[in-house]
């Protein structure tokens, strides 16, 4: 099972860098302005439930590899009934602001090393070229096949996640040649096909390419799929915004709602995955997970959404189970991991 320890005392706190105060103080001062002309505190009162989930998901979104999505769409989509494309442009929004934060504080603390984050200025592109070409291609896929595959991806990386117990040793990205260039480009291309479905997803999927073809560090790959989620999020925000022109001032309005809460809660998930034992946290995503997986299945339950629920679950825990936990019981630690 995971374990991360606490560091010496007289490491750097939260607020250590000057950078992610800088940062931290200038978007909250953003929030109130934006917050006092866009929005209102009846408005807010009356969507309580948008920052109430992000709580918890701008929490996963730094903690983990997977993003705020993995719970803002879930809670939306299934739980709430709000349509799956405003589902997913709200968990690009939120994310745009929560994983560059939790970015942010990764970047500019004292113990990053700023060159094995290099490799991220040319995933993101790549993700991105997938991300326009699902939303030009893919979005009329019916909505429960949607929701099963993304609960299904959920579900079964965090079980295979939890199950492993160590994914790699390397602070870097190793030269790589042209099959495995073209192995992580089909990866961030498909990534980028997840986030134009359901807003999250690219980290997801690159992580588990990262710990197990290239034995990336376990935390240095989850930064890196944290920075290039935060990218794509930024990406697709504006996509939506400026190209489809299909952001409306709602969908603004519930964004600023939550926008203070993402802003804190993601770089926190990323302070306490750096000092903290998470075992129990974990866990508790993978209950929370199965929970969303059984509630999809039983809520109007049909033959469709429960063969497509078991399908996709299939496949998916063979593939994580296999490069993840597989992987962690069948070769030795080779070196310690990076701080």
């Amino acid at each position: 099972m995971l374990t991360f320890t606490r560091k010496p005392a007289g490491g750097g706190g939260f607020f250590e860098s000057r950078i992610f105060r800088r940062w931290y103080v200038g978007m909250m001062v953003l929030w109130v302005v934006l917050f006092a002309t866009l929005s209102s505190l009846p408005f807010l009162i009356e969507h309580w439930y948008y920052p109430a989930i992000m709580v918890l998901g701008a929490f996963v979104a730094g903690l983990t590899p997977e993003g705020g999505g993995a719970v803002a769409f879930p809670a939306l989509s299934v739980f709430l009934d709000i349509d799956r494309g405003m589902a997913r442009d709200f968990s690009l929004m939120i994310q745009s602001v929560g994983m560059t934060s939790a970015s942010i504080w990764i970047l500019s603390r004292n113990a990053s090393r700023i060159g094995a984050y290099a490799p991220v200025l040319w995933f993101v592109p790549v993700s991105f070229v997938g991300f326009v070409f699902g939303m030009n291609l893919m979005q009329g896929i019916p909505v429960y096949i949607i929701q099963a595959l993304f609960l299904s991806l959920i579900m079964t990386f965090a079980v295979a996640y939890v199950a492993s117990k160590h994914r790699g040793h390397r602070v870097e990205l190793p030269g790589t040649g042209v099959v495995d260039k073209l192995m992580l480009a089909a990866i961030l291309f498909a990534g980028g096909i997840c986030a134009s479905l359901f807003g999250t997803g690219a980290d997801i999927v690159l992580y588990t390419l990262l710990v197990t073809r290239f034995r990336l560090d376990e935390k240095i790959a989850t930064h890196q799929s944290i920075m290039v989620m935060a990218a794509i999020s930024i990406l697709g925000y504006a996509y939506r915004a400026f190209w489809d022109q299909g952001i409306t001032e709602y969908q603004v309005r519930t964004w600023l709602c939550a926008y203070p809460v993402v802003l804190l809660m993601a770089p926190l998930g990323a302070f306490v995955l750096s000092r903290l034992k998470i075992d129990w946290m974990l866990r508790g995503i993978v209950v929370l997970n199965i929970f969303q997986m059984v509630y999809f299945n039983l809520k109007s339950p049909t033959l469709e959404k429960f063969a497509f629920s078991l399908g996709f679950s299939a496949v998916l825990l063979a593939l994580f189970w296999f490069t993840l936990a597989h992987m962690a019981r069948t070769r030795p630690v080779e070196a310690p991991a990076a701080p």
